[in-house]
């Protein structure tokens, strides 16, 4: 046994000194596009932001179809600036066709900035640097694996630096107007899998609130922790490469068939622009967000996260807190927060994942010992079921025949007076490991929207509600075709996959979950 640990990591000494991240290296900067008076889309919505100084407007996108359409109509309508920062891209049907649209404004003359996180790319390296071939297109990668073939022998030797991921989803056009929220670029986050769709959340802005989203976007951008993708990759892309990857996506494209309209014109993507303007609530709104090097720290040395500032309004709480989180541990230092909440007389209630639902299996392990002390601690707990992918809480046209489900989304009510919408799960890696963005507004009639969102989420049709019998034991209570179904074990799971959970659960891992 010793030899093989032995011959093990000699392996990944091997391996890991074979290859390394550049220790200096010079790119041209590509600052925030400041100057975004005068564009379109500032015409767009100009009267709407002075008509209320100091204030920004908010629009829920509450379903797939819509958060896809809103990104597409704001690359066509872009005029001087992309800016995306996202965790996951994928190289499915909505990844290749927001590519074509990103490289169609480029073509314009937008300049073009993405900003991914290096955690989904290995084997994508030639793709995208040949998209980063493009004279307005720079590419950068979060906090990048050094070894781009066998991962795992970098993570295993660089764990310290490579546990640390930016999970951030942000969209910026021409510094106006912005999209922060839950959604990945992948098919399900827009309603279009044929597998299992999310229930997610975004939120569209305008007004100063973009120019604090883009600060940090900057911020991010010129980090130590980002490099350009040209650093990484052993050959140098060139103009006939972008060529070659812009006719794979064309052909691509053409051959999608997708559930619902995208074969709009820019006439009709304005009007749609129009429309969740004229929807806008404006409102005083925050962008929170987590530092990478303050998350680089160890816990006890990380000041101004996330997790700080949403605990602070936890505590000014009067009424009631409503959260609706894609992975839910609340650890027990949460636990006695919520009981201490609960005997002041607030209201909790929880929506997460079940187990059946949940896409990431160890953070169900992680969240499932605390059920019994939530629910005595006073907390509505609920779990989204399984199979309400096709109904109206992924897809409001129901044009999808796809009935698995899941939820992504991470938001917060805070009393009937504000919200938060963005990134942060509530679990310990989102809240002192990985960074995380979102949205804090104070709107009365915003709180109102998402308490309708999120209402719509907990009905008998759409969740177990998470309860204890008698004999103190898990009760899921369920409606299906009006009649109340009861399962006294995790519902509609396998075998193998409570197993899992089980085995995951009794691991001393929770806070890597």
């Amino acid at each position: 046994m010793q030899i093989c640990y032995a011959v093990l990591l000699s392996a990944i000494l091997l391996f890991s000194g074979c290859s390394s991240l550049p220790k200096e290296y010079h790119y041209t900067k590509r600052s925030t596009f400041q100057e975004h008076k005068g564009t379109a889309i500032d015409r767009l919505f100009a009267s709407d932001i002075k008509k209320h100084p100091k204030l920004s407007g908010f629009y829920l996108i509450p379903y797939g179809e819509d958060a896809l359409t809103a990104r597409i109509a704001m690359c066509d309508l872009a005029e001087k600036s992309l800016d995306m920062q996202y965790y996951l891209w994928h190289n499915d049907d909505s990844g290749v066709l927001l590519a074509q649209h990103v490289i169609k404004a480029a073509n314009r003359g937008v300049k073009v900035r993405i900003l991914i996180d290096d955690i989904g790319l290995q084997g994508k390296d030639s793709i995208i640097s040949s998209i980063s071939a493009h004279p307005n297109i720079d590419i950068r990668i979060f906090n990048p694996f050094a070894y781009r073939y066998l991962r795992i022998i970098d993570f295993l030797s660089d764990f310290d630096r490579l546990n640390h991921r930016m999970h951030n989803k942000t969209f910026i056009v021409d510094n106006r107007v912005s999209i922060i929220g839950g959604r990945n670029i992948g098919d399900q986050y827009f309603a279009l899998s044929t597998k299992s769709n999310f229930r997610d959340l975004d939120i569209v802005s305008a007004g100063p609130i973009v120019r604090q989203i883009s600060n940090v976007y900057e911020h991010f951008w010129s980090g130590s922790w980002s490099m350009p993708i040209e650093l990484l990759v052993g050959k140098r892309y060139a103009y006939r490469d972008l060529l070659s990857i812009e006719k794979s996506i064309d052909q691509r494209v053409s051959n999608i068939k997708f559930h619902y309209r995208l074969d709009r014109d820019l006439k009709e993507m304005r009007s749609r622009l129009v429309t969740i303007k004229n929807h806008f609530i404006w409102a005083e709104g925050y962008y929170i967000w987590d530092d990478p090097e303050v998350m680089s720290r160890s816990y006890d040395n990380q000041k101004g996260t996330m997790i700080e500032k949403l605990s602070k309004r936890v505590k000014s709480l009067k009424g009631r807190l409503y959260i609706e989180s894609a992975y839910f541990i609340p650890r027990d230092s949460g636990i006695e927060e919520l009981k201490k909440l609960h005997n002041r007389g607030i209201k909790i209630r929880v929506l997460t994942n079940s187990l059946a639902s949940n896409d990431v299996v160890p953070a169900h392990a992680g969240y499932a010992g605390y059920r019994e002390d939530l629910i005595r601690s006073g907390v509505e707990l609920y779990e989204l079921r399984e199979d309400v992918g096709g109904s109206d809480i992924t897809n409001d046209d129901l044009l999808t025949d796809t009935k698995n489900s899941g939820l992504h989304t991470k938001s917060v009510v805070f009393d009937d007076s504000s919200i938060f919408v963005g990134s942060f799960n509530l679990d310990p890696r989102s809240a002192s490991i990985n960074t995380e963005g979102g949205l804090y507004i104070k709107s009365k009639k915003l709180t109102r929207q998402l308490i309708k969102y999120m209402d719509q989420g907990v009905l008998p049709e759409h969740s177990y509600r998470v309860l204890l019998d008698k004999r103190g034991d898990l009760l899921w209570s369920t409606q299906i075709d009006g009649k109340t179904i009861l399962y006294h074990t995790e519902p509609k799971s396998s075998i193998w996959k409570r197993f899992q959970s089980n085995f995951i659960g009794i691991l001393p891992i929770e806070l890597q979950l």
